[in-house]
């Protein structure tokens, strides 16, 4: 599978050769994050994400766009015991490098999907331990070696153009790789649904 993103990635930068205008941007905006896989008792969090961007027109309607992106990503995670109950929140946060094909289907409306690479740039876990009696007992570490330095991904969404500058989009993100560096076959991937605003000059 890292072998097919790769390709993609690697055909569709070389399409950037036929693009006839380019464009740079910058966008921003809300991440509901969460881990899939052997995992239990986990719900969504909310994080953001900001980048730049560059839009590479092919056609009137087909566009590529290559992206740079920081990312803030991880889940939350609730449990309970005879007396206590366990609250953890995991912070992953990544560099990520989409590359999207971009299709207006009507004016001003365009899907698109692509390929994205993601690199590990820092972790955080948080937990707070909440007894019966109510007494609470916090703590945080370091978690960054917990997962891998590399993710892989498929993104999905579509985008809104208000203006010429002007955009909204939404997109999410399956995570294909498995995330987790905790051994004995233990598997966690990304699952990433993000809303952004941008800007092209």
């Amino acid at each position: 599978m890292k072998k097919i993103i790769l390709t993609a990635i690697a055909v569709m930068t070389l399409s950037f050769a036929n693009a006839q205008d380019i464009r740079f941007g910058l966008k921003g905006g809300i991440n509901l994050s969460s881990f899939t896989g052997d995992l239990d008792y986990t719900s969504s969090k909310v994080s953001f994400q900001a980048g730049g961007f560059a839009e590479f027109k092919i056609s009137n309607k087909f566009f590529i766009q290559p992206e740079i992106v920081y990312s803030s990503q991880g889940s939350k995670y609730k449990d309970f015991g005879f007396n206590s109950s366990l609250e953890e929140r995991i912070n992953v946060n990544y560099l990520n490098i989409p590359v999207m094909a971009k299709y207006y289907i009507i004016d001003k409306l365009n899907i698109e999907v692509g390929p994205q690479i993601g690199f590990l740039i820092g972790g955080k876990r948080r937990y707070d331990v909440i007894i019966e009696s109510g007494q609470k007992f916090s703590n945080s570490y370091n978690s960054k070696n917990d997962f891998k330095n590399v993710d892989f991904g498929l993104n999905f969404g579509a985008g809104y153009d208000f203006t010429e500058k002007v955009f909204i989009g939404v997109r999410y993100n399956l995570g294909l790789g498995n995330v987790s560096n905790y051994g004995y076959g233990y598997k966690a991937h990304s699952s990433v649904f993000s809303s952004s605003v941008g800007y092209k000059f």
